[in-house]
């Protein structure tokens, strides 16, 4: 299984929690569309475009052991690219609070991650568990 360094996941972990709270003083269509527009690119190119690995990658010298399965950093940056496109579209349809509330969800995942819960991981296992025919207890 491929495997992608913590240290870019966290890099693009960061992005995405400064430039939604820049969302939050700024304009926030162009500050997410920016956003969008580095998660889209980094998405299409396996991770190898994304702005914020590449600052990471000059940034970051410390090499670390630790890494995420390239099919899970997938899985999470498509529901980051999800939650920006549900905050872009409201915003453009001037539904502000949808907005601010699609952008807060994105942070907040965001955050927990950068402290050490993967919402999104959980989200990946429940899914896992549906497509295998379990039933997932809580």
């Amino acid at each position: 299984m491929r495997e992608v360094p913590m240290r870019y996941v966290k890099a693009n972990q960061v992005g995405i929690v400064l430039f939604v709270l820049l969302s939050f003083v700024f304009n926030p269509l162009v500050v997410l569309g920016a956003l969008w527009s580095i998660q889209v690119v980094g998405l299409a190119s396996g991770g190898k475009l994304n702005l914020f690995v590449q600052i990471g990658k000059v940034v970051l010298t410390d090499k670390g052991t630790e890494t995420q399965a390239v099919e899970l950093q997938r899985f999470n940056n498509i529901l980051a690219v999800l939650f920006l496109s549900l905050a872009i579209i409201s915003f453009s349809l001037s539904w502000t609070v949808a907005g601010y509330l699609f952008a807060v969800m994105l942070l907040a995942a965001a955050s927990a991650a950068l402290v050490g819960y993967c919402v999104g991981c959980t989200v990946y296992f429940w899914y896992k568990q549906l497509r295998a025919g379990r039933k997932i207890g809580f």
